[in-house]
């Protein structure tokens, strides 16, 4: 009875989303009206997983109702605190998983070769594999690395869900190192970044992610600065990325592994735009990501001009990462992870790129 009124609401939002991301109030440019339907999607859907099972018609059609009423920065303040709001949950069972039940001496560790002195708190000696067993038994999902479902050759690895998630749910972490709009000609590879490197992703805002050297993430907690994961690999081009203590076994640090849908199949995650605020110091080892800031980044930072308007609290100013998650767009069970990269038409499509829907990708 539950399943069938779950489904029953989740398809009142379906029908929201498809009126909503039609209405005229996003007839602007192509690129602008396209985030502001995206928004206006994760605004719905990640309301509607925050409503939980428990969910009434009511509080479903408010939730429509109020999508079709709020503002975009009313709507991104709220996908803002519903993301943070599981991403809080996410953090608790991590360190509940992770951290010892005893008052331990934090460690002073360094990377060899390294001067760091950050101090890295002493967790429980659990390799990825485990970690992500017991995540899964506290939030029901986890995500596994193997061999793409999708038929054609270029596919490689593919990034799937071990057991089930609602609609709305953050399913992935982009991970890696991020690059502003003005640090973009430090990216690896500059100007052609993506020649050998199929792990980049950029948000609406310019920002730029590179999961390249997170790789499979770790079998520790340590201090990373966006170096590659695995030795056999150089290390990042550049300087200047911010170090962190990073909890590199993260059992949803795989967003880069998901692919783009084969033909006659459909996404069923879409991004979303989470700008973490480094305030949350006891959250900030579970996001996988670090800042690469040069000289003139590095010295404005320090003196505190790269503040940004908290998206909890939009009269106080705070630091912020500028990351992306990976969100649910309908139930999921023991499936393939798929987004619609939406490769431009002026972009080198691959062969085996398939659009998902023509008029997302124009320029």
């Amino acid at each position: 009875m539950a399943f069938a009124k779950m489904l029953f609401l989740f398809s009142k939002f379906q029908q929201g989303v498809g009126v909503l991301a039609k209405s005229t109030t996003f007839a602007k440019s192509p690129t602008q009206l396209q985030f502001e339907a995206d928004i206006n999607k994760l605004f719905m859907f990640t309301s509607y997983n925050r409503l939980g099972r428990d969910a009434e018609e009511a509080d479903a059609e408010e939730i429509i109702e109020m999508a079709a009423k709020a503002t975009l920065p009313e709507q991104q303040k709220q996908v803002q605190e519903n993301i943070h709001s599981q991403l809080q949950n996410f953090s608790s069972f991590m360190d509940e998983i992770l951290l010892p039940h005893i008052d331990t001496t934090e460690k002073k560790l360094s990377e060899p070769g390294s001067e760091s002195s950050q101090v890295v708190p002493e967790t429980k000696p659990l390799k990825l594999a485990e970690v992500s067993h017991r995540l899964k038994d506290r939030i029901g999902y986890t995500l596994e690395i193997k061999p793409s479902s999708i038929p054609h050759k270029d596919a490689g690895q593919g990034c799937f869900i071990e057991g089930e998630a609602d609609v709305g749910a953050v399913l992935a972490f982009y991970p890696g190192v991020i690059y502003s709009p003005a640090s973009h000609r430090y990216i690896p590879g500059y100007p052609n970044v993506d020649a050998q490197n199929s792990h980049l992703i950029s948000r609406y805002d310019g920002t730029v992610i590179n999961a390249q050297p997170w790789g499979h993430g770790g079998e520790s907690r340590k201090v990373w600065n966006g170096s590659f994961t695995t030795p056999e690999s150089r290390t990042l081009e550049g300087f200047g990325n911010v170090e962190d203590v990073l909890e590199m076994r993260n059992p949803l640090a795989f967003g880069h592994f998901i692919n783009h849908p084969g033909k006659d199949m459909e996404p069923n995650v879409m991004v979303c735009p989470y700008d973490f605020p480094l305030s949350e110091e006891a959250m900030r080892v579970y996001i996988p990501n670090v800042a690469f800031k040069d000289a003139g980044e590095a010295k404005m930072m320090k003196f505190g001009s790269l503040r940004f308007r908290n998206p909890s609290d939009s009269s106080v100013d705070v630091l912020v990462l500028k990351t992306l998650v990976l969100v649910a767009t309908r139930a999921l069970c023991n499936e393939e992870l798929m987004l619609n990269y939406r490769l431009g038409s002026a972009e080198r499509r691959p062969k085996w790129y398939t659009p998902v829907v023509e008029e997302e990708e124009e320029d």
